[in-house]
């Protein structure tokens, strides 16, 4: 996805926040919102990642404590020509990863206990390189604060139906009740449009980095199908963040598509298998 696309994506957000802040407070509730905004994206840049990372009580590893992970993402970073990111392990038995940080230099990659558990050593390394490709593509900054500022705009939503708006009549209370259901349903679509294009793009770069796309392709199918039957109640508790991960945590997917923060699993392995293909299976460790 081109900078420009995220950009006006990115604003987009900035407007539905203008745009809720005015239909619960005309040109007042406006310029609150536009403040609130501000505010947020600016908080966001500088700690998004340490939210997201507390939010989900991540713990901070090394070469003692977890040294195969650690060295790991050692050789990966190494590869994809890296600095050396911070390593989390997230106490959840979902199988499940992510990576957040405002740019390489200050990136971290979280991944849960499930993950560790149900890997093998290949997979492992597909997953830690996908997270690393979205360091090196920068994602990890755009996507982090598109969670931030989602999760901010749908509790501006909620605070208009219970203390903003026209409560003296029907009409105003109907316009509340359509704030909090369509600014985060819209916060979501924007989410979607950075997130999806983001991940075909990951797990290309994944594959490249780790030097076998096969590995990535087997952990997404395991992957996918764990987290379809495993709860990750961090997640479920916080909805916005759900785009951050390697495969979607929810378990409110019924409405797969349009509604979904991923691509299909089934298309992500199927362009692996591909690149797989074209690139002969080279040795992944040169």
């Amino acid at each position: 996805m081109s900078v420009a696309k995220t950009a006006v994506l990115l604003a987009g957000l900035t407007a539905l926040f203008l745009a809720v802040g005015y239909l619960i407070g005309g040109q007042s509730g406006m310029i609150i919102a536009l403040v609130i905004a501000l505010a947020t994206n600016v908080f966001a840049y500088w700690n998004s990642d340490k939210v997201v990372l507390r939010m989900y009580g991540a713990r901070a590893v090394d070469d003692r404590s977890a040294p195969e992970l650690y060295g790991l993402v050692e050789q990966l970073a190494r590869r994809a020509e890296l600095p050396m990111p911070k390593v989390y392990v997230i106490d959840s038995p979902q199988p499940n990863a992510f990576a957040t940080g405002r740019n390489p230099d200050n990136a971290a990659v979280a991944v849960t206990t499930g993950l560790i558990k149900v890997m093998n050593h290949q997979e492992l390394a597909g997953v830690l390189a996908h997270e690393l490709a979205h360091v090196r593509n920068r994602d990890t900054l755009i996507m982090t604060v598109t969670a931030t500022i989602a999760g901010a705009l749908s509790m501006l939503a909620h605070f208009g139906l219970f203390f903003g708006g026209n409560r003296d009549n029907n009409g105003g209370m109907i316009t509340n009740l359509l704030i909090v259901i369509l600014a985060p349903m819209a916060a979501m679509l924007v989410q979607m449009a950075i997130s999806r294009t983001r991940e075909y793009s990951a797990d290309r770069i994944g594959g490249e980095i780790c030097g076998h796309p096969l590995w990535l392709a087997s952990a997404l199918q395991k992957l996918d199908t764990a987290a379809k039957r495993i709860d990750n109640a961090q997640a479920e508790r916080n909805p916005a963040t759900a785009h951050l991960f390697i495969i979607n945590p929810l378990h409110m997917r019924s409405v797969d598509g349009l509604f979904s923060t991923h691509p299909s699993t089934e298309n992500r392995v199927h362009k692996l298998r591909e690149l797989a293909a074209r690139m002969g299976q080279a040795s992944p460790w040169g």
